[in-house]
């Protein structure tokens, strides 16, 4: 009896306790949305959408300097789902579609930074000249980047029959990870549209969460519906500065 009461109260001397077990993180996370890292042409249809590469380095030496360190998206979900450790003020820094520049003119200044990217790729735009050739996409993937998933040609998903819309969701997410052996775990609504039909596609393809246009910080337990903060043209490192600044003050 004795033997047994001493190997019980070793087990609960040396058993972790529940304050040293690793907390859930469940704090918000700002994800930055950015598109093309260029002046934007004369001819630009949306000039908001592109940023040019002197904002963008200067921005991102405005998030150093105010001690935000990027990572990517799997490492926040990490943290929010099985309390994994992040940096004291991570961002997630996105980029939609895989636009040329984005391996060009924002690799090189992540890559100053030692910073991950979150490249969300419409597999369509792995052809086309203006788009991130298959090459890129490994290199990127190399120096630590996380690929996702953005459909296949970027339509809204909202409108698309059943058959159509699990080819663009899934079929996304198999052709990203055949070509590159990568998990390809989240996904990126397309001009962020989607309801409810759309998002229990994505949870069937076996996407752990996804991203929207809507403006704001990420936070659990909204994995599928996971808010970001639209970085453009015309905001500049003042307008930049002040989102971050406004968002990382509210209560919400």
């Amino acid at each position: 009896m004795r033997k047994a009461y001493v190997l019980v109260l070793a087990a609960l001397l040396l058993a972790p306790s529940a304050a040293s077990a690793p907390a859930v993180q469940r704090r918000a996370v700002p994800i930055l949305m950015y598109h093309v890292v260029s002046a934007p042409p004369a001819t630009a249809h949306y000039p908001d959408l592109y940023v040019r590469p002197g904002d963008f380095a200067a921005q991102m030496s405005w998030l150093a300097a105010h001690g935000y360190r990027a990572v990517t998206l799997k490492r926040v979900y990490d943290a929010w789902a099985k309390g994994s450790r992040l940096p004291a003020h991570p961002v997630v820094i996105s980029f939609d579609d895989g636009y040329l520049s984005q391996y060009t003119r924002a690799f090189p200044v992540l890559q100053s930074h030692h910073w991950p990217g979150v490249l969300n790729m419409e597999v369509n735009f792995l052809r086309p000249a203006g788009g991130l050739r298959p090459w890129r996409v490994r290199n990127l993937i190399a120096a630590g980047w996380e690929l996702d998933a953005h459909t296949l040609t970027h339509p809204d998903l909202t409108t698309l029959g059943g058959a159509e819309l699990w080819r663009q969701v899934h079929g996304s997410r198999v052709a990203l990870r055949r070509q590159f052996h990568v998990p390809v775990d989240f996904f990126c609504y397309p001009a962020g549209r989607y309801d409810a039909r759309v998002i229990r596609a994505v949870k069937l393809a076996g996407f752990l969460g996804a991203t929207t246009t809507n403006y704001g910080l990420a936070r659990p337990p909204g994995f599928f519906t996971l808010d970001r903060i639209r970085i453009n043209g015309s905001d500049g490192v003042s307008g930049f500065a002040s989102k971050l600044t406004a968002l990382s003050q509210s209560p919400y």
